[in-house]
């Protein structure tokens, strides 16, 4: 027996180096770097941002595009007046590099735990509403039940949050308002209204409710900094049925607004959590606002079909729990 298998393994040993050799030959000719900085080309279309995000020179940068090109026999992009242009081929380059990517950064999370002293971090962004409603709170919670996990919480307009999503730039969007599906799962949260604040002497105050379109002529507005994401809204609100919003003063937060609102300086328009939050303190007097986009749903938005990190995922839950704990004298569940 001994000296009959003895040659069909030396055989096995045989056929496998040479079915090594065979997948280094034809597909070991690019590594991690470099598909990483084709994911950049892909996203930036310019080859010095690119090389900038790998740390790479120019002329090295350039090179390994070369060999991928090589590599593949085919242009994967074109030099242009204006920059670059990906080829067909290199735009499912640029989407597997990307896939690729995500899968390495799911893998590296996941392995986290098992390493002392290493730390997972989660991009997360979100709307105005949710930063100054349940968020704060929801956060410090999840933060403080797992010290190993940092957040970048940065605050954009809902439809910024949704490109950068798509994009992965973000790993996870709060959101305001519908939600184009494509590229992006929707996961609703709570129910938000949009109302007017104003002055319990204000002319305003005894109205049932109010359309934006009839206050705009009449009333001088308290609002937040044009940066913030529903003082843009309301603004192009405002733009498209040929008006604007008469700012009387600008402040740096909803708090500032309900309070120079609750003295007469002028009437806000805020969300209705951060409304009852100051109406019992401050005498405000709160209206809705008959405009059906004032009714808006709350999201959380993620790239389709990629795979989060556990804590990430963690963080869904989370923050699903906490929309649904929240008083529903405040917000209304999803």
């Amino acid at each position: 027996m001994t000296l009959c298998l003895n040659p069909s393994r030396r055989l096995l040993s045989t056929c496998q180096r040479l079915f090594v050799e065979h997948l280094h030959k034809d597909f070991m000719h690019y590594d991690l770097t470099d598909l990483r900085l084709f994911f950049h080309v892909g996203e930036q279309l310019n080859l010095t941002r690119a090389a900038e995000k790998c740390f790479l020179s120019v002329p090295s940068a350039s090179l390994r595009i070369k060999q991928l090109e090589e590599n593949f026999q085919t242009p994967l992009m074109l030099r242009q007046a204006k920059g670059l242009q990906l080829t067909q081929a290199g735009e499912a380059m640029a989407n597997h590099a990307k896939l690729v990517l995500q899968q390495l950064e799911v893998m590296h999370a996941d392995l986290r735990p098992y390493a002392l002293g290493v730390k997972g971090r989660i991009r997360l962004q979100a709307n105005s509403t949710a930063t100054n409603t349940f968020l704060a709170k929801a956060l410090s919670a999840f933060l403080n039940d797992n010290p190993d996990i940092d957040i970048d919480l940065e605050e954009l307009p809902s439809r910024d949050i949704i490109s950068s999503v798509a994009k992965g730039a973000a790993d996870l969007g709060i959101v305001a308002g519908s939600v184009d599906a494509d590229k992006i799962d929707v996961v609703p949260l709570y129910a938000d209204e949009l109302v007017v604040v104003c002055h319990s002497d204000a002319a305003i105050a005894n109205e049932i409710s109010v359309r934006l379109s009839d206050i705009l002529d009449d009333y001088r507005f308290v609002g937040l900094n044009q940066f913030n994401s529903i003082q843009s809204f309301l603004d192009r609100k405002a733009q498209n049925i040929g008006k604007r919003v008469n700012l009387r003063i600008q402040v740096g937060n909803y708090e500032n607004v309900c309070q120079m609102a609750s003295v007469g300086v002028g009437i806000a328009i805020v969300p209705r959590a951060i409304a009852l939050s100051h109406a019992k303190s401050s005498g405000l007097r709160m209206i809705p606002l008959e405009d059906p986009w004032a009714r808006r749903q709350i999201s959380l938005v993620k790239q389709q079909q990629r795979m989060l990190p556990k804590f990430s995922e963690d963080l869904i839950r989370h923050l699903r729990l906490a929309a649904s704990q929240a008083p529903t004298s405040a917000i209304k569940p999803a």
